[in-house]
């Protein structure tokens, strides 16, 4: 419902712009709110062994759940990655597209959403190795392979279904005997493991390439209390010390 009324505002507000309405009726619509759903994270070490089980198995979907924990990046902005884009001697890599899909049977590739996702992505040593070993999986792809340069593609070189990638989470996540997770819960589960091992806020919200720090408090207020608890008790702790020097 609230993205009927969106749209219909949009184009009512398009319509008084160019004088075919005196007002638009839909701008005092009032829709609830629902609440925001709470988030499925695992632990770091839930995740260290989904990771762990993935490599174990050899499952062609490893090296993209990898990149997704260690970088943050999004489902279809992974999926939409070209090797074009990726600077491993940089150590870096650069979002430019994102896979979306249109219906059940056709993806197609679109610029990422808002003009902060399309910058450059630090990769880790982990993140790195992902990337290398998925190379060497493509090299060995080469009979009937179109390759379109994507960084994560089918065996014939399309891109790949987000769904596929879905049902590949949900049986590995099964498999390995963890709680069920949606793919985007990857991006959180990155978010979650920075916070909790004592990233700075301003620092995660520049890798999840959030609009602003507040996207990211609204997101994960609940993980940046104990940061704050630390950051008032440091505080404490130093003017305590100073008095004690004074005495």
């Amino acid at each position: 419902m609230r993205r009927c009324v969106t749209a219909l505002s949009s184009a009512l507000n398009d319509a008084r712009r160019n004088h075919r309405l005196p007002h638009n009726a839909a701008r005092f619509a009032k829709i609830p709110r629902l609440p925001r759903p709470e988030l499925t994270c695992w632990s770091t070490n839930q995740a260290s062994a989904f990771l762990r089980y993935c490599r174990t198995v050899d499952a062609p979907m490893a090296e993209l759940f990898e990149l997704m924990i260690c970088t943050g990046i999004r489902k279809g902005e992974t999926l939409g990655l070209h090797w074009a884009d990726v600077d491993l001697a940089a150590r870096a890599l650069f979002v430019r597209w994102t896979l979306v899909s249109v219906d059940n049977s056709r993806s197609m590739f679109n610029a990422p959403k808002t003009k902060g996702s399309r910058a450059w992505v630090a990769v880790s040593d982990r993140a790195i190795a992902a990337l290398q070993r998925q190379r060497r999986r493509q090299q060995l792809a080469t009979r009937g392979y179109d390759d379109l340069d994507l960084v994560f593609a089918r065996p014939d070189g399309q891109p790949l279904r987000p769904q596929y990638v879905l049902d590949r989470l949900r049986r590995l996540t099964a498999d390995a005997e963890l709680p069920a997770i949606r793919v985007h819960d990857l991006r959180h589960i990155a978010a979650t493991i920075m916070l909790s091992h004592g990233a700075p806020l301003a620092v995660v919200s520049k890798t999840l390439r959030h609009k602003n720090v507040a996207t990211t408090i609204d997101l994960y207020g609940h993980l940046t209390r104990d940061a704050a608890d630390d950051g008032v008790s440091a505080t404490c702790a130093a003017l305590d010390a100073a008095d004690a020097l004074a005495a």
